[in-house]
């Protein structure tokens, strides 16, 4: 069972899509230091009682910390001292971290455990050898957070204040820290399949090591009990792959007016029958299919009524204060008549996408490759993105394959560079993300990068970014898509910075972002307040404006869908449909009435046209 002291923050499983039973959570306090100049080790932070503390897992930047520094942070250490309980003997203790930005080595009783570099992702290390069931283990940690050099980052500021759309940082932890005990032999994350047309789930299981005899077996359920097993051997493969059909009469399909989800457990079992390891998981039958111009949720057109959500929030910055925070940000999406999001410049925690995936919530699953601009545009080599855009973008790809609420894939947003004839290393790392995602997910559609520099020509899905605020013009602006002549973002100077449009489905995947603050009226642009266009003299005309633009892409048969700009206000970026303290600032109802008005998109008619 999960041991933990009632007060540690955020004491959910973070990976309930692997859930094991015995865990232990160490969120809470460690002991905490600053090292701006990154000579921590030389001077013997490894070995040393830390000056600080910190409430972890939110990040030093954050109120909820208890640090609250949001001055530039080169690099930061944690240090924690915790007893592996003696229940584990016989097992080995497996120390996750779900995220830490940005370059992060671990050392537990003095040996280097694990070094992992990305902000966005999780790592473990296998403690055996160095800390067993019943002894103390130390664990230090240290993240390198450079401001300076191409970086996955996001929307994280790289000069000292909040500026434009770009916000405070996040250092070090930021997702929770907690131990596992596993079996030498052991199951490692499932990846879960559904096949929408054969009525069935495909499993592939992921094996720490095979063992003669050894074998996997998967149990598929619902309401009314078991609905589907299967087993295979274990020992000639080291990720066995199971079929788990799904009899006709207990099909019933993911979607956002019934998010079903099976319950899935999974056993890696002996020679003798018995189960040496077991987790429980959860699976959604839907499929996500493309014809002609036209993204298809389960062989329907579902319109895409997106809202732009970039997970931030004003006491944990990119961590959520709580799981009912998680819940509540789909639930205020929802209520303003979205059926999904674009999960924006932010790999979000697995916890969201699971309650994503009861809710029904449809997302794109996104990477916040902001980072890699260098300047010089006039080169044409101005986004400089390296290997490790690559490999941590597999990484995203491998932890949230198996959750039915994403049905796309983003791996870059906004990559603006001039298209000439010479191969830049933009164009190497948007092809080869391309390609892992293509390779790592076949299974759903990828847009090679969200409106600006598409470089692949057989990028899935195309689009464009647009935030004309006159519907009027806005209708002009998208006229094209009907003769194949969509709105595509060029260079200011009317050069292009994206391969033609090849006929694929379009949607506009960023619009609206109206600049409102009700207490902010008097304020300038660089004053604290800012939106796209002019600011709107009342909440009136807040709402014609909304509705002028919405009805544009809701009456295009042509557009599968949009993504509006955005659903609550951050920092000093204040065009939300709600305020950065979730709180209300519109009619939510007038908006909601808006775009529950019916697509032409979704109109009867051929699926494919």
């Amino acid at each position: 069972m999960p041991v933990q002291a009632p007060s540690v923050p955020r004491p959910e499983h973070p990976r309930p899509q692997f859930v094991r039973p015995d865990w232990l959570c160490l969120n809470g306090e460690w002991q905490f230091e600053t090292d701006r100049g990154d000579s921590g080790l030389e001077r013997g932070l490894r070995e040393a009682e830390l000056a600080g503390r910190i409430l972890v897992p939110f990040c030093p930047e954050s109120e909820l910390s208890g640090v609250g520094e949001t001055d530039f942070l080169e690099a930061v250490w944690y240090r924690r001292t915790v007893t592996l309980p003696d229940a584990w003997t016989g097992r080995r203790v497996l120390l996750h971290f779900q995220a830490v930005d940005y370059d992060a080595t671990v050392w537990v009783n003095g040996v280097e455990v694990v070094r992992h570099r990305g902000g966005f992702t999780p790592f473990s290390a296998d403690l055996h050898g160095v800390a067993e069931p019943g002894e103390q283990a130390v664990i230090v940690v240290r993240a390198r957070d450079s401001r300076h050099g191409p970086q996955a980052r996001g929307k994280q500021a790289t000069w000292y204040a909040n500026t434009h759309c770009n916000y405070t940082r996040t250092t070090g932890i930021w997702q929770s820290v907690w131990l596992e005990p596993v079996p030498d032999a052991h199951l490692r994350r499932p990846r879960i399949t559904p096949d929408s047309a054969a009525g069935a789930f495909h499993l592939r299981l992921p094996l720490s090591q095979t063992r003669r005899g050894h074998r996997v077996r998967a149990v598929l359920s619902d309401g009314g009990g078991v609905v589907a097993e299967a087993e295979a051997p274990a020992d000639r493969d080291p990720a066995p792959h199971l079929t788990l059909p799904v009899p006709p009469d207990r099909r019933r399909a993911w979607s956002p007016d019934d998010p079903h989800l099976y319950g899935l457990r999974i056993e890696l079992l002996d020679a003798e029958g018995r189960a040496v390891d077991a987790a429980d998981s959860y699976a959604g039958l839907r499929s996500v299919t493309i014809e002609g111009r036209s993204v298809l949720l389960n062989g329907r057109r579902v319109f895409q009524r997106l809202v732009l959500d970039q997970g931030y929030h004003p006491d944990g910055i990119m961590t959520a204060p709580s799981e009912a925070a998680l819940v509540a940000d789909i639930e205020l999406g929802q209520r303003a008549g979205f059926n999904g999001a674009r999960l924006h410049q932010k790999v979000f925690e697995e916890r969201y996408l699971y309650h994503a995936d009861r809710l029904g919530y449809l997302v794109w699953g996104e990477f916040a490759d902001w980072g890699c601009e260098t300047g010089g545009h006039s080169s044409g080599r101005n986004q400089q993105p390296d290997a490790s855009y690559v490999s941590q973008w597999l990484e995203v790809l491998e932890r949230d394959h198996s959750h039915p609420s994403i049905i796309g894939w983003c791996p870059l947003n906004e990559t603006y560079q001039l298209l000439h004839d010479r191969t830049t290393a933009l164009d190497d790392v948007t092809r080869a993300m391309f390609l892992a995602t293509k390779a790592a997910d076949p299974t759903r559609p990828v847009i090679d990068a969200s409106g600006y520099a598409h470089r692949v020509p057989e990028t899935d899905v195309y689009d464009s970014h647009s935030y004309e605020q006159d519907p009027a013009a806005f209708r002009k602006q998208m006229a094209g898509l009907a003769e194949g002549a969509p709105h595509v973002n060029t260079a200011p100077d009317g050069r292009a910075w994206s391969v033609p449009y090849r006929g694929q489905p379009y949607f506009c995947s960023e619009f609206g972002g109206i600049w409102w603050n009700p207490e902010a009226l008097g304020e300038l642009r660089d004053g604290g307040s800012w939106g796209y266009g002019e600011r709107p003299r009342d909440a009136e005309e807040f709402h014609r404006r909304f509705e002028g633009l919405v009805e544009v892409l809701l009456e295009d048969p042509e557009m599968f869908g949009y993504c509006y700009t955005q659903l609550t206000d951050v920092f000093q970026e204040q065009n939300g449909i709600y305020r950065f303290d979730r709180g209300d600032k519109l009619d939510v109802d007038r908006i909601r009435a808006v775009q529950r008005r019916p697509a032409a998109f979704e109109e009867e008619g051929p699926a494919g046209t």
